[in-house]
C-alpha cells in the first residue's frame, strides 16, 4: 500500500515534525501530511521562530502551521506516522487502540546512512542546521520508498 496520508510526531510540534511536515510537502505535495506533537505544550503556536529561520534560508515556509497535539483519532487518519525519536513512538504505541494497524516508525528509518536512532530536538541542541539536514536525509528517502511502492 502506498501511503497518502502521512503524519509526522515530536514531542510538541514546533521544531521537528513541523520541519519534517514543511519540507516533505515542498518535495512531494500530493501526499497529505501533517504533523502533531505527543504533548500539548504548544498547541496553537506557530513552528519555533529559529527552526523558520532555518527552514527559510532552504526556501521552506511554514509560517502557516500550528501546533497540534496527537490524537487517538489520527490512527484513523493517516496511512504512515513517523516519529522523530524513541521517546515519542513509545508514546505513539501506548496510545494505539487494539485493532489499528497502521504503521508507525521513526523517521530516520528512512536516513539509514545517517547511523542515528533519533532526530535530536533542535529546541535543546540548538543545531537547527544538523537537524534539517537529517529531515532532508529523510525526506529524500520517504520519497523514494514511496516511489518504489508505487513502481
Amino acid at each position: 500500500m502506498k501511503p497518502s496520508r502521512i503524519l509526522f510526531v515530536c514531542l510538541g510540534n514546533i521544531c521537528r515534525s513541523a520541519a519534517a511536515e514543511g519540507l516533505f510537502r515542498a518535495g512531494c505535495p500530493e501526499v497529505k501530511c501533517d504533523s502533531a506533537g505527543t504533548a500539548g505544550y504548544h498547541v496553537g503556536e506557530p513552528p519555533y521562530g529559529a527552526m523558520q529561520e532555518s527552514l527559510m534560508r532552504r526556501g521552506v515556509d511554514v509560517s502557516d502551521l500550528r501546533a497540534r497535539q496527537f490524537s487517538v483519532a489520527d490512527f484513523d487518519k493517516f496511512d504512515l506516522i513517523l516519529a522523530m525519536d524513541q521517546s515519542n513512538l513509545d508514546s505513539l504505541e501506548a496510545l494505539r487502540p487494539a485493532g489499528k494497524h497502521v504503521p508507525v516508525y521513526l523517521f530516520t528509518r528512512f536516513a539509514p546512512t545517517a547511523g542515528l536512532v533519533d532526530v535530536p530536538d533542535p529546541y535543546y541542541t540548538r543545531d537547527f542546521d544538523g537537524c534539517l539536514d537529517l529531515l532532508e536525509q529523510a525526506t529524500d528517502g520517504l520519497r523514494r520508498a514511496l516511489a518504489a511502492a508505487q513502481a
